[in-house]
């Protein structure tokens, strides 16, 4: 089984300096894909000299997460492609626990245990709540199905890749793209697991906090969390309830000056067109229920 290993990058070269080895030696013979989303630092030139063997794809102009990893999920050779962000290394043997989830040909995707000092992460859980979808972490590590998988550390199939179309740059410039790539593959029938024995570091140091700021993030989340019922969620009894909850939350982020909710609500209502015609699309090739899916993890 061929992996290749994609990196978006984006002014990460002090992290690929760190983590970039530890990549390369847990890769061994397997593909290493550096997308450079047009950085301004010295990522490029770094890569060039110190890093031949890594495969590069340079950016003319800054494109954000999903396209980033759109673009190097396309040039990969391997069947399976695994995202890592750049504040992520591996352990030399995270590829070996992998494999055999991909022995079942309906698994879309596996995602690691990322270890964030002391605590773990990387097997999630969800419930429809107040007329939105509310995610967790799960409370067990066990090896078994995840609501999704985590972008930045997990191994994807590309065949099912390329057939979901990628990351969904309807969540521009980023938050929940992950989750609507692994909810669709759930819908299309297909399992995305988790893998405790695949490891993995993550030192956060999110490009994302430096490039928005803290609210603007939570503007960001608050408009892709809505954004995803209008495009994935065809449950009608759910469907109302986010009729009647959307309303609701909205009037009571602006009676309690919660303005990131509130300019989340209206950034989003911005795109309700393109993303009803992404949920007609969609809808046609899904075989399974939202309360199938949900129930798994509810």
């Amino acid at each position: 089984m061929k992996f290749s290993i994609v990196i978006p990058n984006y002014n990460g070269a002090h992290l690929l300096k760190k983590n970039l080895p530890e990549v390369l030696k847990a890769a061994g013979k397997n593909e290493v894909i550096v997308v450079d989303d047009a950085s301004t630092d010295e990522s490029v030139e770094l890569l060039k000299a110190k890093y031949p063997e890594v495969r590069l794809l340079v950016n003319s102009k800054n494109l954000r997460f999903a396209k980033a990893c759109n673009r190097g999920v396309q040039h990969a050779k391997g069947e399976i492609v695994i995202l890592l962000n750049t504040d992520v290394y591996p352990e030399p043997n995270f590829l070996t626990a992998l494999e055999p989830h991909f022995n079942d040909p309906g698994v879309f995707a596996v995602g690691c245990q990322e270890m964030v000092g002391e605590k773990t992460r990387g097997k999630a859980i969800g419930r429809f709540e107040k007329g939105l979808l509310v995610h967790a972490e799960a409370k067990n590590r066990t090896p078994g199905p995840t609501l999704w998988a985590f972008g930045g550390s997990a191994a994807f199939r590309r065949e099912m890749w390329l057939k979901l179309r990628g990351m969904d740059t309807l969540f521009h410039p980023a938050y929940w793209e992950d989750i609507d790539l692994s909810y669709r593959a759930w819908k299309r029938g297909w399992e995305v697991h988790f893998e405790p024995q695949s490891i993995v570091h993550h030192e956060p140091e999110s490009t994302n906090v430096s490039a928005f700021g803290r609210e603007r993030i939570r503007r960001i989340a608050a408009k892709n969390q809505i954004l995803f019922v209008w495009k994935n969620i065809h449950d009608p009894a759910m469907i109302v309830s986010h009729i009647v909850w959307l309303p609701w939350l909205f009037l009571r982020a602006v009676c309690t000056s919660d303005k990131a909710f509130v300019a989340g609500t209206l950034k989003a209502f911005l795109k309700f067109p393109q993303a009803i015609r992404k949920r007609w699309k969609e809808k046609r090739l899904c075989i399974v229920s939202d309360r199938e899916v949900l129930g798994k993890f509810g």
